[in-house]
């Protein structure tokens, strides 16, 4: 009896009711017998099979025996003729893949669908025959399978279609001798078959890029008239021009204006796709830009919000490298930040702060905290991290940035959230010296409350580096103490450690200190006790004023001279003895990430709890390294190290970068090896180098690489002396030379003997960006007028004709190798003339601030005016060489 439809309480409105709730496997397996009744029910068996789907798709794994038994019942559901039946008999057969010896009994009433006049059983059937049958029958069929592509019906022909693009994975053999029928298959009037066979078509020839751009330059001319297809085509499009990005005079233009003429497509998804793939154009310029930026400014005030999120992420995308091409949608985008969808805002005040300018910042950040309490945190993070960069561009609105940053800290959030606020505020504190004082009493009042154990000594250690260093030291130390009394034991053990420090460096704090530590030395944990006993007889003992030994200075802010991964492999393998642990024992080589950590690692600045990413931070990871070698313990103090140089190609058999490490009258060459053949591995390991185009350097040192296996880089070294004082430079030839041995793969053991075998490198150069250093300056027009004008040099130069002026300054910064300051690095888009500011720091620690002018008149021609001061007259006429003969 039916039963009578009821209201449900209003409180229950929220509930979701499943129909499969409850069910077991073994009650549906018995119900699955009536699929052998002599009189079918097909409504009955259609909601038997709907449920074996259901446990099949929710991970349910049935037996041999219970698959068979499944499968030879659904096999006698073939002779009922309800269509809705036959759907899932072809869904519940595809699901079970029977095996091989299984297939053949319903191969025949699969190839009797193929041929059925009903279009839906043949198309059902081409697709369930593809899915379950190897490659014998596969050729016995193919005939029909050919046919159905050209079908005049549509439904057969995208299933033929889109059997072969799954086909393609298993026998592409026989796909590819179907290449005239899906060529034909591309010219169809119906859209889903049309992009179907593109699909097909493209995959078939990608290996072949003659193939594929002639496939893209015939379709280019109009040919195409499904939207679907139009967009792979657009994708099929940007690949061409990608590989073709040498030769740019041939193949880019016409193809480029293929582009732009999607943009005036009927159908949206045409003109996004289209407008996305011009903004992801390797080296694409402001003009070329300027058609997609103004349609995707259209999208952003469209009623779809499918739409609007589409737009605003691709300009987001874009502001990252043309963010002045992206102002012209600020105002458009300022009307999303109260968007309903909190993803289309969040994105839309990230691209806010990565366009806009100085004056904007005040008038963002009031819109940002109404627009902060309605997010979630992992949107929080996102908007976090774009007010850091913010900050980092314009350094003189680190007032009002750190306000808020500090702000939001004392309101409510998760550790990720608190995380990326506090790494944002110790990266402003280390790379804007005027944001210290400020930005470490921010910190010491968030561990004031602080729930995160985590948090709090990652800022404890922070502040015991960077506290002592401030003008009032003094005042941290309250922070600090409250710390022993009201934290658990992890935090109290840090809080003493933090108070230590202080006495170590300030030494007029030290008897405050000491009576402090002395309070400490009764605590309950045993790890507080400890490190207060240790730090009152490291310190001296009678807290008097006097200044602490550089031995007990470099004991608590030092590190250790050997890497903590190999000293706790040392300590797990160090059997106790009347013998006590040698510390001079434990290998000093530090052991290369394998090559799967390395490509996963994230890309995100360091803040707290990660080596931070700060040029100076890096230098001093790169000076432990070195010093640790012998044969470079002795070169002095390391004073710039490059970014990695890249000397082979992508997946070849060893992937090599170097980097260069630049002394005072020494550079030493890193090479930083992986190999990646697993059957092999590499003995012996070096860089042999012809300097016969460098003649200033001469090698006098190198470090071999003892063992090179599969996956697990290593690092050889090369040390070549130079004259002091002089920016040398010159043209160095790499060949790796090594012994190779056979590695067995069953047992993971090289054979014994190895053969000498060498490989090519890419060449490297020395050049005179490699002897300055990027430091930045808070106020330059304050540090410009304190250098004074002593030392100062005034050159005009002629930079010859250029695609932009954009280009012209991207040129010169490279070339110097200086630091932008203050945002100008950023060009206002079509602009006539720009200046540019820049600083660093010359070899032999000589600072240097350049001001350029720069021109560009009607037939491109750029000429610019180059002013330098620095502390030194041959630091600034070195400058100008560097530029005249660059």
């Amino acid at each position: 009896m039916a039963q009578p439809l009821v209201k449900k309480d209003d409180d229950r409105d929220d509930e979701e009711y499943s129909p499969f709730l409850g069910i077991e496997k073994g009650a549906v397996l018995q119900e699955a017998r009536v699929f052998n009744d002599p009189q079918l029910d097909s409504r009955r068996c259609s909601q038997v099979i709907t449920k074996l789907l259901y446990l099949l798709n929710q991970g349910e794994t049935f037996t041999k025996v219970e698959a068979t038994e499944v499968f030879f019942s659904v096999t006698k559901l073939f002779q009922s003729r309800d269509i809705g039946l036959r759907r899932m008999v072809y869904l519940i057969i595809k699901e079970l893949s029977p095996s091989a010896d299984e297939v053949i009994i319903v191969t025949s009433s699969l190839m009797k669908d193929m041929n059925s006049k009903t279009d839906m059983y043949r198309a059902n059937a081409i697709r369930v025959l593809c899915r379950i049958t190897d490659g014998t029958l596969l050729t016995q069929i193919e005939r029909y399978l050919k046919q159905a592509i050209v079908d005049k019906n549509p439904v057969v022909a995208s299933a033929a279609l889109v059997s072969g693009i799954h086909l393609l994975q298993t026998n592409p053999e026989i796909v590819k001798r179907w290449s005239n029928e899906v060529q034909e298959a591309v010219q169809s009037r119906a859209a889903l078959v049309q992009f179907h066979a593109l699909a097909l078509l493209h995959q078939i020839r990608q290996n072949d890029r003659l193939a594929v751009s002639k496939l893209v330059t015939s379709l280019t001319r109009g040919t195409v008239r499904s939207p679907l297809a139009q967009c792979l085509l657009i994708r099929y499009t940007s690949q061409v021009i990608r590989e073709s990005a040498g030769n740019a005079q041939m193949g880019d233009r016409p193809f480029y204006d293929y582009l732009e003429g999607c943009l005036r497509h009927k159908a949206e998804m045409v003109i996004f796709e289209a407008a996305r793939a011009i903004t992801e154009l390797h080296g694409v310029t402001t003009r070329e830009l300027t058609p997609a930026i103004t349609v995707l400014q259209l999208f952003l005030s469209s009623s779809k919000p499918v739409l609007r999120f589409a737009a605003v992420r691709t300009l987001n995308k874009v502001a990252m490298t043309h963010p002045m091409a992206v102002t012209n949608c600020n105002i458009d985008m300022e009307s999303l930040i109260s968007d309903q969808n909190r993803s289309i805002a969040t994105l839309a005040i990230t691209t806010l702060l990565k366009t806009g300018n100085e004056s904007s910042v005040d008038r963002l950040m009031k819109q940002i905290t109404n627009f902060m309490s309605d997010i979630a945190d992992e949107f929080k993070i996102v908007v976090v991290e774009a007010i850091r960069s913010l900050c980092l561009k314009f350094p003189l609105k680190y007032r009002a940035l750190m306000n808020f940053l500090s702000n939001i800290l004392r309101e409510e959030g998760g550790f990720e959230y608190k995380k990326a606020i506090v790494d944002s505020i110790v990266i402003l504190i280390r790379d804007i010296p005027d944001a210290k004082e400020s930005g470490l009493l921010h910190l010491c009042e968030f561990i004031e409350d602080c729930e995160f154990t985590y948090l709090s000594t990652q800022i404890l250690h922070f502040l015991g580096i960077e506290g002592p260093k401030t003008s009032d030291p003094s005042k941290y130390i309250r922070y600090i103490y409250n710390r022993v009394h009201l934290e658990n034991a992890t935090v109290r053990a840090s809080a003493v450690s933090t108070l230590a420090k202080f006495g170590a460096l300030v030494d007029s704090l030290k008897p405050r200190v000491f009576i402090l530590l002395r309070r400490c030395l009764f605590d309950s944990d045993d790890e507080v006790r400890d490190r207060a006993t240790l730090y009152l007889n490291t310190l001296g003992g009678d807290g008097s004023v006097v200044e602490t030994d550089s031995d007990v200075k470099d004991f608590l802010f030092g590190s250790l001279d050997v890497p903590l991964v190999n000293l706790e492999t040392s300590l797990k393998n160090y059997e106790a003895s009347e013998e006590p642990f040698d510390l001079n024992s434990v290998p000093k080589e530090i052991k290369s990430q394998p090559l799967a950590e390395k490509k996963a690692q994230s890309k995100k600045p360091a803040g707290l709890g990660a080596p931070p990413s700060a040029p100076l931070s890096t230098v001093d990871a790169y000076e432990k390294l070195l010093s640790s070698i012998p044969e470079f313990s002795n070169f002095g103090k390391l004073f710039k190290s490059s970014a990695p140089v890249e000397l082979t190609e992508p997946e070849t058999e060893y992937a090599v970068n170097v980097v260069k490490h630049i002394f005072d009258s020494h550079v030493v060459f890193q090479y930083n090896c992986t190999n990646t053949i697993p059957e092999q591995l590499l003995e012996n390991v070096i860089v042999a180098v012809d300097a016969s185009e460098a003649e200033e350097f001469s090698e006098v040192a190198s470090k071999p690489l003892a063992s090179l296996p599969y996956d697990t880089p290593g690092q050889t070294f090369l040390a070549f002396e130079r004259p002091e004082g002089v920016p040398a430079v010159g043209k160095f030839s790499n060949t790796l030379r090594f012994i190779v041995k056979e590695v067995d793969p069953t047992t993971g053991e090289a054979e014994e003997d190895g053969v000498e075998d060498e490989y090519q490198l890419e060449d490297l150069e020395v050049v005179p960006a490699d002897y300055i250093l990027k430091v930045p300056v808070v106020n330059f027009r304050n540090a410009w007028e304190s250098m004074g004008p002593d030392f100062e040099r005034i050159d005009e130069y002629g930079l010859g004709q250029r695609e932009s002026l954009t280009e012209a300054v991207n040129t010169v910064i490279n070339l110097l190798g200086l630091q932008p300051c203050e945002g100008t690095e950023v060009l206002a888009s079509n602009s006539r003339s720009h200046t540019c500011l820049l600083s660093g720091v010359y070899i032999g620690n000589v600072k240097v601030l350049v001001r350029l002018s720069f021109g560009i008149d009607s037939s491109r021609e750029v000429a610019m005016k180059l002013a330098v001061r620095s502390e030194d007259e041959v630091v600034s006429d070195a400058i100008h060489e560097i530029v005249g003969s660059g």
